[in-house]
């Protein structure tokens, strides 16, 4: 393989050099007669007929990928914040690819018609101040509107209103695994710091802390749906990322600082598992593992359990070679199903005297 890129890297800079010494013939100043010819007529249209050909295919691609892969992408969004989110990305893409098929067929079309002939000459245009103003001043109205939208976005999914009493949970991130830890009854994180971490104190917490005696710390995440849920994320060693697809959260966890991001669920686990959008990949997914357990079968090797859908939290940074691997598990669920799994969580106290 990297015979094979090195190879290509020269071919590829002989290439870079063959167009230069073109470039350079062209800007040799001499007697017209004298002038060398840098494309023939045919070279010229053959490149004009390919760079139609480009553009087709370049909208036959965009098509077949989203016909194909169209239904890979999040179902709804089972947070508040991320209704907002989505929208503000629909409307960019939906711009996005507006202008983007309309200038590649503008740049392609024009390459093909004004391509270079013996029989034509370019028109030197010097310039037109109205059409210059037309072309600065819309897209500047259009990225002004995205960015003022976007800033509106943002600043309404970081404002955290403490009068909502939101539940206190903090993440903590470190290779290759997250931990959470809840504020118990007060709702108040004890203090911490990665120098007290020792035996099953995993997280550094600092037990002389009277509100740290309430905490409890757990390796998969319960939420209440419907109320809002306040993240104080730490970071243990090196740069982590809390990415939650579902939610459309995502909030750096940097050593040596706690960052925080803040969301209400609004779809429990078990709901989005009846999601149609859902239900599809899962049966999807499964007919995969199917297919895959019956040729380890065949090997003697221990075959696929079937998938079920979770909402998960990643990283979303790469953090070492175990990254890929580094992932918690959330359950949403009603109040009354947290206040009782909450209940049977041994607190950090009475973890400490074990």
């Amino acid at each position: 393989m990297t015979a094979f890129l090195v190879v290509l890297v020269i071919i590829l800079f002989g290439v870079a050099v063959w167009q230069m010494s073109k470039i350079f013939e062209m800007s040799k100043t001499g007697p017209a007669d004298n002038a060398s010819e840098v494309a023939s007529d045919k070279d010229n249209n053959i490149n004009g007929w390919l760079m139609m050909g480009f553009v087709l295919f370049i909208y036959l691609l965009s098509i077949i990928s989203f016909w194909k892969w169209g239904d890979v992408l999040l179902p709804e969004s089972a947070s508040e914040h991320g209704v907002e989110t989505d929208q503000l990305m629909l409307i960019s893409m939906v711009l996005i690819f507006v202008v983007g098929i309309i200038t590649q067929w503008l740049l392609h079309y024009f390459a093909f018609k004004y391509r270079g002939k013996k029989t034509q000459r370019a028109t030197f245009y010097a310039d037109n101040d109205r059409l210059e103003f037309i072309w600065t001043i819309i897209p500047v109205i259009v990225l002004a509107g995205l960015i003022i939208y976007g800033l509106f976005t943002w600043t309404d999914i970081m404002d955290v209103n403490t009068d909502d009493d939101p539940m206190i949970v903090e993440l903590y991130a470190y290779q290759f695994d997250w931990r959470a830890r809840y504020g118990g009854e007060d709702n108040t994180l004890g203090e911490a710091n990665v120098r007290l971490i020792e035996g099953v104190n995993q997280l550094g917490v600092d037990a002389s802390d009277p509100y740290a005696q309430d905490d409890v710390v757990v390796n998969e995440l319960h939420l209440p749906v419907g109320r809002k849920v306040l993240f104080k994320m730490r970071s243990q060693d090196v740069l982590h990322s809390a990415y939650m697809p579902h939610f459309r959260a995502q909030m750096n966890c940097v050593p040596g600082m706690i960052t925080q991001f803040s969301f209400t669920p609004t779809i429990t686990t078990e709901e989005m598992r009846m999601n149609d959008e859902v239900v599809d990949k899962v049966r999807r997914i499964n007919e995969i593992r199917r297919e895959n357990s019956k040729e380890l079968a065949a090997k003697g090797e221990e075959t696929l359990d079937p998938y079920e859908f979770d909402y998960l939290l990643l990283c979303n940074k790469i953090c070492g070679n175990n990254h890929y691997n580094m992932q918690m598990k959330i359950i949403v669920e009603t109040q009354e199903e947290y206040d009782a799994w909450i209940a049977e969580q041994a607190t950090l106290a009475e973890a400490l005297k074990q």
